[in-house]
């Protein structure tokens, strides 16, 4: 299992650099913009509110999910069984024992949130307590526990974010086009102005497209990081591997889930193709989650 948890540690450090990409990704967005309507007042409005709205996300986001998801709060007398699992994964791990949350639905699934391990909590669906065994629940628990002390789901909500903020951006410029918002210049070179109004038209189309498949990639990386230190926190990635085929095979859909929140869960509450059919690159590139045929693979040492 050697090369998966070196995958993993190279995950880590590729998804800052992903991050970092998409701060600078908003500020060319912005530049772009500005270039375009003659008022560099752009590039600071995306700074802005790229900056404000990480803010808010990282102070309320678990709140919201939570309340999305409409899960309940658990203490050790509603589940003991539950609550002693992941207490016993977290000293293991290291970290502070999380809030445990169920929500009441019969299709298996689980997700972490939280902005940091000290204000994190787990949340899993009724239906993965039931049709799971003890050792398999044990490796969805330390995979969502891995995403915590990774930091991932912060990362995740600020990429979410960011994404929106470039959307937002992007479909405000084409209003304003329309309108004929653009400044004249009679000192202005005009073809060149016009060329870097064709551009920025061309990029508000392109950009929300890219932005969203930078997001896609973090989450999806990220699951991967996050299987292989599940497998070393509990010495068994057979008992999540099987996990991955219960959840995957289940084709009840979650119906707390939405498209805000998919890539939060442990496996896309989605169902859609059956995953031992063969997947296009491009529709690879638009999941939420890497395929569950490659995860077990990686977990069995197969690949």
């Amino acid at each position: 299992m050697t090369n998966l948890y070196s995958y993993s540690a190279v995950n880590k450090r590729k998804t800052w650099f992903l991050m970092t990409g998409f701060f600078i990704f908003i500020m060319l967005v912005g530049y772009i913009f500005s270039l375009a309507m003659d008022d560099v007042a752009i590039v600071y409005i995306a700074v802005f509110i790229s900056i404000s709205m990480s803010f808010i996300s990282y102070w309320f986001s678990d709140k919201i999910v939570l309340a999305m998801s409409q899960a309940k709060e658990i203490d050790k007398n509603n589940n003991r069984e539950l609550y002693r699992l992941v207490e016993n994964l977290c000293i293991a791990a290291g970290l502070p024992l999380p809030k445990i949350y169920i929500i009441e639905d019969s299709a298996p699934n689980a997700f972490a949130t939280g902005r940091d391990p000290h204000h994190a909590a787990i949340a899993v669906t009724s239906g993965i307590l039931g049709k799971l065994e003890k050792v398999e629940l044990e490796g969805v628990i330390a995979h969502e526990l891995s995403h915590i002390g990774n930091r991932d789901i912060l990362i995740s909500t600020i990429a979410t974010v960011l994404v929106g903020i470039v959307v937002l951006l992007a479909d405000w410029f084409r209003r304003w086009s329309f309108f004929g918002g653009r400044k004249h210049n009679n000192n202005d070179n005009n073809q060149l102005g016009t060329i870097m109004f064709i551009l920025a038209i061309v990029f508000s189309i392109l950009a929300p497209l890219f932005a969203q498949l930078l997001r896609l990639a973090v989450s999806r990386k990220r699951e991967f990081a996050a299987d292989a230190d599940a497998a070393l926190l509990t010495r068994y990635p057979e008992g999540l591997a099987r996990a991955l085929e219960k959840i995957s095979g289940d084709r009840e859909p979650l119906e707390a889930a939405n498209r805000a929140t998919a890539h939060m869960y442990i496996v896309s509450p989605f169902k859609g193709k059956e995953e031992n059919e063969k997947i296009s690159w491009f529709a690879k590139m638009m999941m939420t989650h890497p395929p569950i045929t490659e995860r077990i693979k990686k977990l069995r040492g197969q690949i």
